[in-house]
């Protein structure tokens, strides 16, 4: 059982960029790459049920320049709303003692840490900066372009200051995507 972990760990290059897919791994993974390597986080919490989610999955998170631009400058986490594993984030560790596995492909119960996250649909989309601290969640089905905007803001701080619908509605109109759909 240790040979198939060690043969199916897939360790983030130094030359992510290249890569074809997200290299996803847990909020634990990217808290402990943050020590060594300062970068924000983006959490994708999803469902198994979710449709959104996998329309997510399909058309923005395949899509090579979200690949190129999240490898690079961010830690990507997957973490499953309703899922049951145990999560450990800043000294707590979060379950979903409701959990019920007849029901692992439709409506679960709330996973505490999804709670704690104040995640209330899905996808959510969860920034943290450079030392774990909760940026803000971004909710729905984002296309490529859509989800540029937030990485790209996020990335560059931008948000700081952004207190306003009217402020943020000004970077709205001035952003010019980059990315293919």
């Amino acid at each position: 059982m240790v040979l198939a972990l060690l043969t199916s760990f897939k360790p983030i290059s130094k030359d992510t960029n290249t890569a074809d897919k997200i290299n996803w791994i847990t909020i634990e993974e990217a808290i402990a790459l943050q020590k060594k390597e300062p970068r924000k986080i983006m959490m994708d919490v999803y469902t198994n049920w979710c449709g959104p989610c996998k329309m997510l999955d399909k058309n923005t998170f395949q899509n090579p320049d979200v690949v190129e631009y999240m490898n690079k400058n961010y830690y990507a986490v997957k973490f499953n709303g309703e899922g049951n594993a145990s999560v450990t984030f800043k000294d707590k560790t979060f379950g979903n003692p409701n959990y019920d596995p007849a029901k692992a492909n439709r409506r679960n119960s709330a996973h505490e840490f999804a709670n704690y996250l104040k995640v209330s649909a899905y996808p959510t989309m969860v920034f943290f900066d450079e030392e774990a601290n909760y940026i803000t969640p971004i909710t729905g089905y984002l296309k490529p372009q859509q989800l540029e905007l937030y990485l790209k803001m996020f990335k560059a701080d931008e948000h700081i200051g952004m207190d306003t619908q009217e402020k943020f509605n000004e970077y709205f109109k001035a952003f010019k995507p980059s990315f293919k759909q």
